[in-house]
């Protein structure tokens, strides 16, 4: 079990000065079985309005609205999160209970493949040979070790909108591509999938108090008789490092902050410090 304080800056500078902007910010963790929120805050400046509502997908959205004049906007989220593993696996679903119509019915929406994750055909072939080898988790966990063998992880290879396919064909991109990967390729051979964004304290034998430079990080979970967690760009379980914000099909459903403004930015600064304290 691992307590971090996450501390997510990101600011915003304008050509010229903004009269008006509304945004959206899914920055604060959810509260979970194997995660506790001891504690979380958003500041915004400058603001003129701001509310909280829960999204179709359980996620805390803080919304906002800044009618005012401004060359800059800064968002702020602060946490103190305790996190444990993931608990031991018992009952594990086979392929005839993920093809039965029960849970082809009640996990239909982690199971379509949009625009957004649809495979290439060389990894749905791939994908669906390993389901030919393998239960369905010794499947999920060779999809995602050929996407770490695969792939390279590129900061700026990619951007927020790039679909899967373009991601593998350059062989390079982000977390946000490999979740995206990793999720069309289980799909396609009928495994449930679903996008994690959230955070990683990316060093695993920091000290007690040392603060590090984390990550907005994002993962996969699929279903084999319940939700299991996995992180395919590090290719590894998804453990005590790993901070759940919001779970959904994929990134355009939960991004960590989106907004409309009248005007262009020339410059995005995005800090994330992450400390453990116990």
């Amino acid at each position: 079990m691992s307590t971090l304080k996450i501390e997510h800056r990101t600011r915003f500078r304008y050509a010229t000065p903004i009269v008006s902007s509304y945004n959206e910010a899914r920055l604060t963790p959810a509260w979970l079985p194997r995660q506790r929120v001891l504690d979380s805050k958003i500041e915004i400046s400058p603001l003129t309005w701001r509310s909280t509502y829960r999204d179709y997908w359980e996620a805390e959205v803080a919304v906002f609205e800044v009618l005012q004049p401004h060359d800059s906007l800064t968002v702020s989220s602060s946490s103190i999160v305790e996190v444990t593993g993931q608990p031991a696996r018992e009952d594990r679903a086979s392929w005839d209970t993920l093809a039965g119509p029960r849970f082809q019915d009640l996990l239909s929406e982690y199971l379509g493949l949009s625009p957004t994750v649809e495979p290439t055909e060389e990894l749905a072939a791939f994908a669906k040979d390993a389901a030919g080898r393998l239960d369905p988790d010794g499947a999920a966990h060779a999809i995602c070790d050929f996407l770490h063998e695969e792939m390279k992880y590129v900061p700026g290879a990619t951007t927020v909108h790039t679909p899967a396919f373009e991601a593998w064909d350059a062989r390079s991109g982000v977390c946000q591509d490999f979740a995206h990967l990793a999720i069309g390729a289980l799909r396609s051979i009928g495994i449930p999938a679903r996008y994690v964004s959230g955070y990683l304290h990316p060093k695993r034998d920091a000290d007690i108090g040392e603060t590090v430079v984390g990550e907005s990080h994002a993962w996969v979970e699929w279903w084999t008789g319940d939700w299991y967690g996995f992180d395919p760009t590090n290719d590894r379980e998804v453990g005590d490092h790993h901070v759940i914000v919001a779970r959904a099909r994929e990134y355009t459903d939960i991004p960590p902050l989106t907004g409309v403004v009248a005007g262009s930015t020339t410059e995005l600064d995005v800090k994330v410090a992450i400390t453990q304290t116990a």
